[in-house]
Formats: C-alpha cells, sequence, structure tokens
C-alpha cells in the first residue's frame, strides 16, 4: 500500500556496470526504506527512513513510546500508507503486492486481539485455514515449548497466556521474515527464554527478524544490529558490539605497588580519573590501548571492567532531556 517514487539510478558505462553473476551474487535487502515518512496531519510519525534489513539478520528497533517504532511497523504490514518515500518488503514494493508479501510475513505485537469466544486451538486453526494450512508437527511443538493450553476459550486467560497464543500464531506459517512489537510482553522470565532460543533457531535457518523491543536485555541477546530511532527520525543504526563499544566504560587497576595520577592524566578517552596510592579507576571511551600500555610499566594485580548494558548505551542517546511526541 505503500506508493513507490521513480528514483534516479547513477550512469554506469559498459566497464564499469557489473556483470549479471556479480549482481545475482549480491544479497537482497528483506527490508529496504528509503526516505519513508509519516505524518498524522501536522503531527510527526516518522521522518526520511533510509534502511535495509539483510537475510537471516535479527535488527532491533529501539525507541522509547512516541518515537515511531510503531507507526514504522504499520506501514511495512501495509495497514497505513506513508506520507512520502517507498519502502520493499523481500524486494516486492508494499503498493503492488501486499497479500503475497502478507504471505511470507509473520507479526507478533505485544498487545494481540484475538476471538476470546474461541479456545486456543480454535484460533489457531481458524487462521491456519485462512492461510491454506500449516505444518500441524511444528504448532505442536511450539505449544508444548511454550507450555500453551490450547483448550481454554481466549477470553478466560491471563495476559501472559494470550500472548503464548499470539506467538505460536505469528511462527506457525514458518515465515520467511518475523515481524515482532515487544513479542514477549506479559511472558515470565522462563517463557521469555524459550522465546529468545526459538529466535536463535529461526536465525540459524537463515529466516530474518525485525525486533522492536523495550526488554534491551533481549535485544542485546538476539540482534546482530540494532538501530536507534528518537522523535521519528533513525540517528544510529550499528552492530551490537560497536555500538556497545562507542560507550563509556568504568575501568579499575589495582597495582602491586605506588602510581601517580600524572601517569594517566593525559590519556586521551579518559573521564573522572580517581589515583590511590596502588589503585585507578576511571571511565573510559574506545581503545583501551593506551591506558593499558601506560598501566604495563607498572606492576599490574587485578583489572576489573564494567562493560555498559545495551539499555546504558541505549540511554545515553537521550541523556539531554529531549521530549517526545505522542506519535505511535
Amino acid at each position: 500500500m505503500i506508493n513507490t517514487s521513480e528514483r534516479q539510478h547513477p550512469t554506469t558505462s559498459p566497464d564499469t556496470e557489473p556483470d549479471a553473476k556479480d549482481r545475482s551474487a549480491m544479497p537482497e535487502a528483506v527490508i529496504k526504506l528509503e526516505g519513508l515518512t509519516k505524518f498524522y496531519g501536522k503531527s510527526r510519525g516518522v521522518i526520511d527512513l533510509d534502511l535495509e534489513v539483510m537475510p537471516g539478520e535479527v535488527f532491533g528497533y529501539l525507541g522509547p513510546n512516541g518515537s515511531g517504532k510503531t507507526t514504522t511497523i504499520r506501514m511495512l504490514l501495509g495497514l497505513i500508507k506513508p506520507t512520502d518515500g517507498a519502502a520493499t518488503v523481500m524486494g516486492i514494493p508494499l503498493a503492488t503486492d501486499s497479500v503475497q508479501i502478507r504471505r511470507k510475513i509473520g507479526y507478533i505485537p505485544g498487545d494481540p486481539v484475538l476471538y476470546g469466544n474461541l479456545t486456543g486451538a480454535e484460533y489457531l486453526e481458524y487462521t491456519a485455514n485462512l492461510r491454506g494450512g500449516v505444518d500441524w508437527r511444528y504448532v505442536t511443538k511450539l505449544t508444548e515449548r511454550l507450555e500453551c493450553d490450547l483448550s481454554r476459550r481466549i477470553d478466560t486467560l491471563s495476559k501472559g497466556n494470550r500472548q503464548k497464543i499470539a506467538v505460536i500464531h505469528g511462527l506457525m506459517h514458518k515465515p520467511e521474515l518475523l515481524i515482532l512489537d515487544e513479542p514477549t510482553s506479559g511472558l515470565d522470565p522462563l517463557m521469555q527464554e524459550t522465546f529468545e532460543e526459538i529466535i536463535r533457531e529461526i536465525k540459524d535457518e537463515g529466516r530474518t527478524v525485525f525486533l522492536s523491543s523495550h526488554i534491551l536485555s533481549e535485544v542485546e541477546a538476539l540482534c546482530d544490529r540494532v538501530g536507534v530511532i528518537r522523535e521519528g527520525k533513525l540517528i544510529a543504526v550499528e552492530d551490537v558490539a560497536t555500538f556497545k563499544s562507542t560507550q563509556v566504560r568504568t575501568l579499575q587497576i589495582d597495582f602491586g605497588g605506588p602510581i601517580k595520577s600524572e601517569d594517566f592524566s593525559n590519556i586521551e578517552g579518559i573521564r573522572n580519573l580517581v589515583v590511590l596510592e596502588r589503585s585507578l579507576r576511571c571511565d573510559i571511551i574506545g581503545s583501551l590501548d593506551a591506558l593499558f600500555k601506560k598501566a604495563a610499566q607498572h606492576e599490574i594485580l587485578n583489572v576489573t571492567t564494567d562493560e555498559p548494558t545495551l539499555e546504558e548505551v541505549f540511554l545515553a542517546f537521550y541523556n539531554d532531556g529531549g521530549e517526545t511526541d505522542d506519535a505511535a
């Protein structure tokens, strides 16, 4: 349902244009956003998003309420139209064949709307028939792993048990692309671990996952790359390791003899340096090489470091107290 626009491509000569074999070897992005923009009247949804999610990747999409995460997902699902820009899913512009795309997508929302008058089994059977059938052996395995009781009416279930049914529904047709919007909302910690195991198996099979989550430990454990969206704009896209490495770490070094603060005061990236008689504590950004070379001139007894969690990294993008809109 997205209106794509013509985009200019650079002119290449026969000498510089890659041959067909080279082009076919290049993986095509599963999700590709180009200048994707959405306004609700005068209210901001998302602005000029450019993003590619590659096959077999688990991509984390981070941002607080109102940053634009849900708006992005609704456009990917074809539920709302953009104001401007273009998007393709599995190489197909959403405007041309959204039905074919939906056959290949699994969607797990954090607050699912299910048919409360049906049992879990009836609901899954009904939706499976709409898809033309599923592998019921796989559904049974998912049900057992998630310890889900499908015999009860959905409107009698707790939020966590309703969420289990939503997870099974989103996974049961083995989608090529899985779009997750707070998928473990309501699940207990053990079921969250089981869910993470399932997502790792999906990745191992070469399928792709787009994960929007507030549970940053979940993102940290599962994702290859993360994107941070703030006030409708994508402000960072990094692999998880690089993303964390750019942030402040706290380091303490204990020495076998006395040290002097001036030996460590002019090292790039060092902040909040505290030197006692035989120990050093500081915050450091980036490489530890220069610090360790200085420290190696003394007898080192112990080194401890506090690696930042992804939550600390994420909050660093919001530490200026900026306000966000109410748009989803």
